[in-house]
């Protein structure tokens, strides 16, 4: 009887590229354990296609490589340590999770950030600590999965995140804010209040606002309207009001869509002309968050909002989420001279909303 598995592993060493490319291919398909050693060797080949096969076989192969891929982390050769951080990655379980913790030191950016990234699938407290230097990694694309992966562990990452929160720097407080964010942990909401009123980078504070939105406690609410206020933040309050959803927004959200309570000073969005300024964004956004929170009381104000243009999408896609309610409010708009543009979107919205032509 043919075995398969000792046939595509022989023909790993076959001298045509292809062939061992293919062979590599089918050994992912079969998922063979015998496979994952003669795989692993194959990382070393010559050419760029076959390393790739043996990298997606040993993906697919999944628990049964991890050990043995685990030790590539130390091999010489960075290439190496490349490619078995990045099948880590996706297959990453407990049993590499020291090595993983070493690998962060590597002086490959691109081993630590896969390493960073397999240590937020395993979600191991014994990762955080080490973790938390690389929040002020020199490259970029490290910081964010280091910040990821903090937030993916969760709990067990608060508090340490929240004592990042005052670190001298500004960088590293900000990719504290967006783990915490990510987190959800609503021990986090008074300290980030307090990033938001009290930290000296207006970058951070920003964060702040959207990783309250992404947490969502109502405690953050009335704080939010006071941000409002600020240039810059007011934008992104109201977004983080939508996420949030708590109705005490829908009258402070109203008022913002129509205009009735403006800010003292507003800003020229750029490349926009001097029409259009960040208000403008602000109240796009205040459609957008007033369809998510779903409050009918904010259905006249939506429908009103379809007149301006910079308005108009965003409020016909909100009013498109409260259904069947908005259509005795739209079929007026129908029957009056109004610009295409209009027409277009009350049509498109009445579709949504369930609402179809001669069968009221």
């Amino acid at each position: 009887m043919i075995d398969a598995v000792a046939e595509q592993i022989a023909a790993l060493k076959d001298e045509d590229w292809s062939i061992r490319g293919e062979a590599a291919g089918m050994l992912g398909t079969i998922k063979d354990p015998r496979a994952v050693g003669p795989l692993v060797s194959l990382l070393r080949d010559e050419d760029r296609s076959v390393r790739e096969a043996a990298i997606e076989a040993l993906r697919a192969i999944g628990t049964a490589a991890v050990e043995t891929v685990g030790t590539c982390l130390t091999d010489p050769d960075l290439s190496i340590q490349e490619s078995a951080s990045a099948i880590l990655v996706t297959i990453a379980d407990e049993r590499v999770l020291a090595p993983l913790i070493k690998a962060l030191h590597s002086g490959d950016w691109i081993v630590r950030m896969h390493v960073a990234k397999a240590l937020g699938r395993i979600r191991n407290a014994d990762a955080v600590v080490p973790l938390i230097p690389l929040l002020q990694d020199k490259v970029k694309a490290v910081r964010e999965e280091a910040a990821a992966s903090l937030a993916a562990i969760g709990d067990a990452a608060i508090p340490s995140l929240l004592k990042t929160l005052q670190h001298e720097d500004w960088l590293v407080r900000l990719h504290a804010v967006e783990s915490l964010g990510k987190a959800q942990s609503k021990r986090a909401v008074e300290p980030l209040l307090s990033v938001l009123f009290n930290d000296r980078d207006s970058a951070v504070r920003e964060d702040a606002v959207r990783a309250l939105g992404e947490i969502g406690d109502p405690q953050a609410v009335e704080y939010l309207f006071t941000a409002m206020r600020e240039l810059g933040l007011r934008t992104l309050a109201v977004e983080a009001l939508g996420r949030i959803g708590d109705p005490r927004a829908v009258p402070v959200l109203i008022d913002v869509l129509s205009g009735t309570s403006p800010p003292q000073a507003t800003r020229t969005v750029a490349g926009c002309g001097d029409q259009w300024n960040e208000e403008v964004m602000t109240q796009s956004a205040a459609a957008r968050a007033l369809g998510a929170i779903g409050d009918e009381k904010a259905i006249p104000s939506l429908v009103a909002a379809l007149s301006q243009t910079f308005t108009r999408t965003e409020a016909a896609a909100a009013l498109a989420q409260f259904g069947s309610k908005v259509i005795p409010l739209l079929l007026p708009l129908l029957n009056e001279p109004r610009d295409e543009n209009l027409l277009f979107h009350v049509r498109e919205t009445l579709a949504s909303a369930g609402w179809r032509p001669r069968r009221i």
